[in-house]
């Protein structure tokens, strides 16, 4: 059985992410960022950091917003959030502009598993695996996959003047490492909150349609942004992927 105050947690959890992303929305539809695929980061990013997102977004995102940047490149000048970010926080936003696009893909195949359960079935469940969560798994990966390179080709392709076929190659080795490493940290948690908190502890089946299972996906895509957070310092470092 669930604590009532565990179930009150969640759902202000779930209010707090949401509101988060509202405020972020609401100050890029009028102030948008040089950058546009992050006008979709940043309030993803708030889903589940909340009032972290905000800190982020407050402190170095508007210094990227398109008004601010345009004018330093009018006078010729370095734009700010390139001048003023430092490199750790580059860092950090690189791992969110992948995470945003596992974020996404893991919402929609959560969904769609639980809607068309079939689809765990196609995809292991009973066949391969005794537990459907594994089966789902696959499904999220190859969403956050096709989201993430979706978005890194978005990143890529302006910034460096890449062809269409060039981009997807470059997208493809810029989010691979980064992406996965951030799906192995959200899969570590979310098997502890399935496995052992919820299974073991409480005895109760961590389900899709509940609050408590999207709590626990909002910490579990922070333990994604850490464990992808070397993976990008890495990258960026090598020149594998832009820093931003």
């Amino acid at each position: 059985m669930i604590p009532e105050w565990l179930h009150i947690l969640a759902i202000t959890m779930l209010i707090i992410g949401f509101a988060s992303a509202a405020v972020i929305l609401a100050d890029v539809v009028r102030h948008p960022q040089h950058m546009s695929i992050m006008n979709v980061v940043w309030p993803v990013t708030g889903l589940y950091a909340g009032p972290l997102a905000l800190w982020g977004y407050w402190t170095y995102g508007r210094l990227a917003r398109h008004e601010v940047a345009h004018a330093a490149m009018k006078r010729d000048e370095e734009m700010p959030h390139k001048k003023l970010t430092p490199f750790p926080v580059k860092v950090g936003k690189g791992a969110t502009h992948c995470g945003a696009g596992c974020t996404l893909g893991d919402i929609v195949a959560e969904w769609l598993v639980f809607i068309v359960p079939a689809i765990a079935i196609w995809f292991g469940y009973e066949s391969i695996f005794s537990e459907k969560i594994f089966a789902t798994w696959i499904v999220d990966y190859i969403l956050a996959f096709l989201f993430g390179v979706g978005f890194q080709y978005a990143t890529i392709v302006p910034m460096r003047g890449l062809s269409p076929g060039k981009g997807i190659i470059e997208a493809v080795k810029a989010d691979t490492l980064s992406l996965t490493s951030w799906q192995l940290g959200m899969y570590g948690f979310m098997a502890i909150m399935h496995f052992w908190i919820f299974g073991a502890i409480l005895g109760v089946k961590l389900e899709v349609n509940m609050a408590e299972f999207w709590a626990s996906m909002q910490i579990a895509m922070i333990c994604g942004f850490l464990t992808a957070y070397p993976v990008n310092w890495w990258l960026i470092r090598k020149g594998i992927k832009e820093a931003m």
